[in-house]
């Protein structure tokens, strides 16, 4: 996965490259200062819309040219590619948006209005994120393994909130109920928070979300993390063993936030936003803020975004289809 490779031999070199590449960059917008607009799927106040606002800036620095924020909810975040397919290939529009939109959404949408190959161009990938299993008063449990004791004597405690049906929490529940035969089910919500405040209140057992929604709850003992999908330890909650500590070995890996633009973009331009992102991402305030977000920094180029996104849908597309789930049916 992306989130655990180190360093590799060159990254120095590719760095170089990349801010010699910012060095030369004319303006990807107009002379005249046209905005440079940032596309975000879900409301104001998410994590998608939080690293877009905290990169504007010094994404516009690198550009020359001011960088605005656009929120365009709906559809689980599938109405901001209608807007994006909309735009100029000009490099003055991009989306910022989740696993869930770019991987799952073409695995679990049969009628999906548009194709992530076709109209999408990758650009860079921002960050990664853990997952994690929480429970709420409703469970006694102060383990994995208790907890999924408890559920399996009723189907009412086998239950999981997830931030959003189709995405890879709701998936990652899916490989934890048939490794360890637990008929678990999960019950959509229309975002993080209002599942939080549900595990929180006891209407819902447990969730399968991101580790930073809970992680401070679970400091506070307002709930308990029981697990992450992490290969080793999340600092947010070091105290929490990862699955494959526990022997769901299945259960690791991350979520990430990306920018992409719209296909037919040219390379060049499409090289010069990601030199761009990388450098802001990189930014020691940024990188301090996205860790604080429970976020681990990446940057990339927009073939290693390509090739993270190939590798997710291979391996999410079996999951999809043994589940049997269809997000539009």
């Amino acid at each position: 996965m992306a989130s655990t490779r180190s360093a590799r031999p060159g990254a120095g070199l590719r760095r170089a490259l990349l801010q010699g590449l910012l060095v030369m960059l004319p303006a990807v917008a107009s002379a005249q200062g046209t905005p440079i607009r940032i596309l975000v799927g879900f409301p104001a106040g998410g994590e998608s819309d939080l690293v877009a606002r905290l990169l504007a800036d010094r994404m516009g620095a690198a550009l020359g040219a001011p960088v605005v924020v656009e929120n365009r909810p709906g559809a689980g975040g599938l109405l901001v590619v209608d807007a994006l397919k909309q735009a100029a290939p000009d490099g003055r529009t991009l989306m910022i948006a989740p696993t869930a939109l770019t991987v799952f959404a073409p695995l679990t949408h049969s009628r999906l209005r548009f194709d992530p190959q076709r109209d999408l161009a990758p650009v860079s990938l921002v960050a990664n994120f853990q997952m994690a299993l929480a429970v709420g008063p409703a469970s006694p449990a102060a383990t994995l393994q208790e907890h999924l004791a408890w559920a399996r004597i009723a189907p009412t405690r086998a239950t999981y909130g997830v931030p959003i049906a189709g995405g890879p929490t709701h998936f990652f529940g899916v490989m934890l109920a048939r490794a360890s035969g637990v008929p678990l089910a999960a019950v959509p919500y229309q975002g993080a928070a209002p599942l939080t405040n549900d595990l929180l209140g006891g209407q819902v057992p447990a969730a399968v979300t991101a580790l930073s929604q809970v992680a401070r709850h679970h400091r506070n003992g307002a709930l308990r993390v029981l697990a992450t999908t992490g290969t080793r330890r999340s600092a947010l909650a070091p105290d929490v063993p990862t699955f494959a500590e526990l022997g769901y070995g299945a259960l690791e890996g991350t979520g990430w936030q990306a920018f992409h633009t719209v296909a037919g973009t040219p390379r060049p331009v499409v090289e010069r936003l990601a030199a761009a992102i990388a450098q802001a991402v990189r930014a020691p305030e940024a990188v301090e803020r996205l860790v604080a977000m429970g976020l681990e920094p990446v940057g990339s180029t927009p073939d290693e975004l390509a090739t993270r996104i190939a590798e997710d849908i291979a391996r999410w597309a079996p999951v999809v289809k043994a589940s049997g789930f269809r997000a539009d049916e």
